[in-house]
Formats: C-alpha cells, structure tokens, sequence
C-alpha cells in the first residue's frame, strides 16, 4: 500500500485533530463498558479518521448494545458490529482509509480496527465500525520457543519420575483448558531446559521494544490500522477473552457493551493513568 504525501497526512492530521478536539490541552477519552467491567482508551491524533470515526459512533451510542462477536483467548476480542445491530449491510463508502503508523504496535491492548482481507480489500481500508482489542500472547510465551517446549515437554512426561506433573496436565486435558496447559508448561520451562540441555529462548530483538515485558500479537503489524489503547481496564480484556466461545468464535452468552466520551485535561490523563502524549 502507498502511503500517502506528506502534506496530505499533515492536512487530515490538523483537520482531524480540530474535529476531535478543539482545545490542543484536551483529549477525549472512551470508557467502553462491559458486565465485565470497564476499559478506558485513548485513541490517537496521528490517526484523525478513526479517531474521528470511533468518537462520533460512541457519542451518538450506535455503539451502545453491540456485542463482542469474535473472541480468541491470547489473540484479541473483536466488537462494535454497528451493521448488525442495524440490520443493515455496511456500505463499502462508509469504511475509513488505512491509517497504518509506524511505531504503533499490536502490544497487549492496542485498540485497532478490524477489515476484510487483503484479496478483497488490497488498500487495507477499516471497517466502518468494528474493532478490536488486543488480548495477545504474553512477553514469556514470546520470549519461548513454545513448539520445542512443547514437544520435549511431551518426552519428558514420558518418564514415570514425573508422573504427578503428567497428572496435572491430564486433568487440564480433562477440562480442554488450552491456556492452563499452556501456562503450566511455561512454569516448568527450566525443568525442560535443565532435563535436555536446550535453550528455549528466542530472540528477542526481532520485536520492537514496545512489547518488551507487555506482549501482543506482532503478526498483524503493519496489516491493521492501530488507533488506540486501553490505559485502563487490562484485566477485563483477559476476562473477555476467557469466555465460552462457540461457532466463529462468537461467546455463548453475548458480551454487550456501551460507551461513553469523557473529555479531560491531557496533562489530567497523563497523571491519572500514565500515558504519555507523543512529544511535538
């Protein structure tokens, strides 16, 4: 995809920027509410359109009892069907130009907007109104190599001396509790490095240091348009994600949420919640 000139993103910069925001020592953030609990995010200057989009689908509450409809634990929970909601197609006119940045990451988080796939949709332009929180894999399972853990972790419990960890993996199978399967591995990867003589690290480098001790899902970098991010309410992604899920991922019982705007002082937000505004 060709990014567009430089005078042009400084113009939609200054446009958006206006429309979301007319006082530059103010910022607007949304609480999206769920029975989960709640996540406050900030969404960026540097991505006007969405910013703009997003605000105006919060404030006006088209939002408000959408559901998230695809949810994938140590991936990301996806929400905001407007269409859906509507009983209506979304119109191709309506989805928001790709406003991919560099150095906003897919870290634990990170509020993008979801798009149909490259075959239909070569300009990776975002959906009209959906999007999607990053839930992603922890900075431990990044920093592994997760597919050798796994198999010597197999070998290993094929010794009787470690019989009583075999039996705590066989009753995580017995629950079909991926994650817990996952988490106990992790705990015992320097029994499966002491017991082979492996090293099962990886190399980290190859991840920008923004996802250094957070974690994410770094594959989709650079394909996804990334406005966004929780500063508060990190947990409930994880709650999120948890759910029963059934067919296409969707939860067994509906996830509603609703949002709302609140406007406060940029140096307010940094204080309450620590986030740091891009230097001038």
């Amino acid at each position: 995809m060709k990014r567009p000139m430089k005078n042009l993103i400084l113009s939609l910069f200054i446009i958006g920027t206006i429309a979301a925001c007319g006082d530059k020592n103010k910022d607007y953030l949304v609480k999206i509410k769920t029975s989960y609990g709640d996540m406050t995010v900030v969404l960026y200057d540097e991505t006007p359109l969405h910013k703009k989009n997003f605000l105006e689908l919060a404030r006006s509450g088209r939002y408000d009892s959408t559901v998230f409809h695809r949810v994938i634990e140590d991936f990301m929970i996806q929400g905001g069907n407007v269409a859906e909601k509507e009983k209506v197609a979304e119109k191709q006119g309506d989805r928001v130009p790709a406003e991919i940045v560099d150095g906003y990451y897919h870290t634990k988080g990170a509020l993008a907007a979801a798009r149909q796939p490259d075959n239909v949709n070569p300009e990776k332009m975002s959906s009209a109104s959906q999007f999607y929180i990053v839930d992603g894999m922890s900075w431990e399972v990044m920093a592994t190599n997760v597919i050798l853990l796994n198999q010597k972790m197999g070998e290993l419990l094929q010794d009787t001396a470690y019989s009583d960890l075999l039996k705590q993996f066989q009753e995580l199978a017995a629950k079909r509790d991926s994650k817990g399967m996952n988490d106990l591995a992790l705990a015992n990867k320097a029994l499966v490095e002491e017991a082979f003589g492996v090293d099962l690290s990886v190399d980290v480098s190859q991840y920008p240091e923004e996802y250094q001790g957070v974690g994410g899902y770094a594959p989709l970098d650079g394909e996804y348009t990334v406005f966004g991010k929780v500063i508060e309410g990190l947990d409930v992604i994880d709650k999120i994600a948890a759910v029963k899920t059934g067919r296409a991922d969707r939860p067994v019982e509906p996830v509603y949420l609703s949002m709302e705007v609140i406007e406060m002082n940029k140096k307010k937000i940094t204080e309450e919640y620590g986030y740091a505004y891009p230097e001038n």
